[in-house]
């Protein structure tokens, strides 16, 4: 938690790597606001070891190093109710992030031996992101009609 929001999933997998948890996770996400492109400042990150686990919470527990000026202080703690790759996969594979007009940017990611790998394939359809418009967001000039199609 309170991971700085101009991180990107690109920048938390150099500053994992550069910690020396290269090739020690399977599974990183970090949630993305989608309109506004930030993240909401917390990631799951499931690690292979439990041993890298408890060192995981020593580097990260209170971390202010941030690659970008912040006064954020992290916290670690352990993810409810999904712990493990297998849930993990179960919880995003047919989530609206994995639908194929979501950047790749926002989705989540597995990795085997340190290299990227593709996520599994859904199990049903997905449905593209609902994308509220927000209060002081102005609205499209385009009609009702319009606005339906880009939703689909």
């Amino acid at each position: 938690r309170n991971i700085p929001n101009r991180y990107t999933s690109g920048s938390l997998l150099v500053l994992l790597d550069e910690r020396g948890f290269q090739a020690c996770y399977d599974f990183v996400y970090l949630p993305m606001d989608f309109q506004n492109g930030v993240n909401l400042g917390y990631a799951f990150v499931n690690l292979l070891r439990h041993s890298d686990a408890i060192r995981f919470k020593e580097v990260f527990q209170g971390f202010q190093d941030w690659r970008f000026d912040s006064a954020k202080v992290s916290e670690v703690s352990w993810a409810h109710p999904h712990q493990g790759l297998a849930e993990h996969v179960e919880r995003y594979r047919n989530s609206p992030v994995m639908h194929p007009s979501m950047p790749d940017e926002y989705k989540p990611m597995m990795f085997q031996s340190g290299k990227r790998v593709q996520f599994p394939p859904p199990t049903r359809v997905i449905k593209a992101p609902k994308l509220r418009l927000g209060r002081d967001r102005p609205r499209d000039s385009a009609g009702p009609e319009e606005s339906s199609r880009e939703g689909s």
